[in-house]
This record gives structure tokens, sequence and C-alpha cells, in this order.
């Protein structure tokens, strides 16, 4: 089944004609997934890859069913494009695009709460490496040579150490459901919380992994929705044990500002809810490995 991203979905990519999004693009559809379209104001009536190209998200979605879109958009009009996936009748949005000014993402924040629960696309991102279920397709940036199919999902603010959790969990022979990347900014279209609820419900996940990183709350809020809510053993890690307080590690949402947001106290709270915590990030897959034979042995 996997999550967001399957064989049958049919994905668009807006800015498929620029040199990066070409690049990318091209990845995917070797890598199996179902791309159906590109938009680019401007180049409608053209071909890309094969693949037809349209001047706006409406006229895409009405020509080829698309549901899923991808956004390689620069900055100033990343949160016009994934307003205009949102109107068009978009289900997934995955905006890879970093460097979006904090006020574009409150506004496209807004913009999302408009829409009723059934009809509301689903952001993922911005500043992600995408999303992938190996095996089936993926949107984004991630190297699909390192995933194995299997059933274990990987949910992190941070692309390459998801690709190195997906990586160790390889080489002890432990395949990944689908491997979501939430984004590092402060404010992002999906959190730690709402991708878990995703694998909790996943019938082919039977374990997580969760990356997080200092800065924000995200990661105390998924601590209790782990600790309330979900059956499945979670594992963790935590970037940034060494990182001072006040000053910006890496990620826009990188920076240690209150209570609960260093990364020891996120580790703190993280195992009161039962996660088991990678102690340093070569021993992610290990610890995968350890809560999947505790539920084995259970």
């Amino acid at each position: 089944m996997a999550i967001l991203i399957t064989e049958e979905t049919r994905v668009l990519v807006q800015g498929m004609s620029g040199r990066i999004g070409q690049f990318h693009t091209q990845e995917m559809i070797e890598a199996g997934t179902n791309v159906v379209a590109g938009v680019t104001p401007g180049k409608g009536g053209t071909t890309v890859l094969n693949r037809p190209q349209f001047d706006t998200v409406r006229e895409a979605v009405e020509a080829t069913g698309a549901d899923a879109a991808l956004l390689f958009v620069p900055p100033p009009f990343a949160a016009d494009a994934m307003m205009e996936a949102a109107d068009a009748g978009i289900k997934t949005a995955v905006c890879v695009t970093d460097g979006l000014p904090a006020q574009d993402m409150m506004k496209v924040k807004r913009f999302l709460r408009r829409y009723p629960r059934e009809k509301k696309m689903r952001l993922i991102g911005p500043n992600c490496a995408g999303i992938i279920s190996p095996g089936k397709g993926f949107m984004g940036i991630m190297p699909p040579h390192i995933y194995t199919p299997g059933r274990v999902g990987i949910v992190g603010r941070s692309g390459t150490l998801g690709y190195e959790a997906a990586s160790q969990m390889s080489a002890l022979g432990i395949g990944v459901s689908s491997s979501i990347g939430i984004g590092g900014d402060p404010i992002n279209g999906s959190s730690f919380r709402d991708i878990l609820e995703l694998f909790e419900n996943d019938p082919e996940t039977d374990a997580v992994i969760m990356i997080g990183e200092i800065g924000g709350p995200q990661e105390a809020e998924a601590a209790a929705f782990v600790r309330d809510h979900m059956t499945k053993p979670v594992a963790a890690y935590v970037a940034g044990l060494s990182a001072p307080k006040g000053r910006k590690m890496g990620h826009a949402g990188a920076i240690i500002s209150a209570f609960g947001e260093s990364a020891q106290e996120k580790v703190e709270i993280l195992q009161e809810a039962g996660i088991t915590v990678a102690p340093n990030p070569s021993l992610m897959g290990e610890t995968v490995a350890r809560i999947l034979s505790r539920k084995q042995a259970a």
C-alpha cells in the first residue's frame, strides 16, 4: 500500500522544463514513477521528456487526471505554485524548494485552511528531499537506488539523514515502506504527527524511524502522539546534541529558542514516550533492527 505515493499516483511536475526539473524528473521516470505532465507558464503545448507541458496546473489536471504535484519552483514563486496546485484539486504536493520566506508559508497555510478536510491538499515541505515508496515511485531529489522495499517507515526533517537511515537499514536487510521528508523549515506543510498517523494506519508498515533535530516543538508533539495513539514501535534519532542555544544551525528551523527544543531535551521527551532513541547517526539502522526484534519476540 505505502503512503502518499504508489504506482497509481499520477504526478505532474511544476517547473519540469528547467534544468533541475528535467534532471530529477528523468530519474523519477526511470524509477517507475507515473509522471503524466509538466507545468510551466508559457510552455503550454510543448513536450519535455515526452510528457505534455501545460501553462496552468488546472489545465494539466483536467487533461491528464494528475492527483499529485512536485514543485521545482524558485522561492519567489513557490507559494503561488503551491496555492495553484491546491486550487486545481491536487491531493498531495511536494515542494523541495529551499529559502521560502516564513510569511509566504503562513499565507499558504492560511489558504489551505479554507478547504474541508476531505478536499484539503496534503503539502510536504518546503525545503525537503521529497517522498518515496521504493519499487513504486518517488517525488523529490533522493537517490532511489539506496532504498530497498520493505515494511519500515522513515520520516525526517533532514533529507541526508533519511538517506543514511535507509542505507544502514538496507545493509541489515531491512526495507522501507515509504520515506517522507517533511523539511527543515520552521513552518512546513506536514508535521511528524501527521505522517506518523499515516504510518500507524498503513497495514504494510510494521515500524517507524523518526529523524528529528534541534529547534521547534514538532518532536515533542510527535512523542505525545506515539505515547497516546501508536501501536507500532518507533525508533528515533535527534541531530544536534552539541549545538549551542541561540545559534542557527543548518536548517531555518534548527535554532533552540525555548525549553524542549535542544537535542538532549528532545531525546528525554521521546524516551519518556517509549521511543527507542539511537545515540548517534551511525546506529540508526541497528536501532531499527532492535525494535523489530522486540516486536517479533512479543
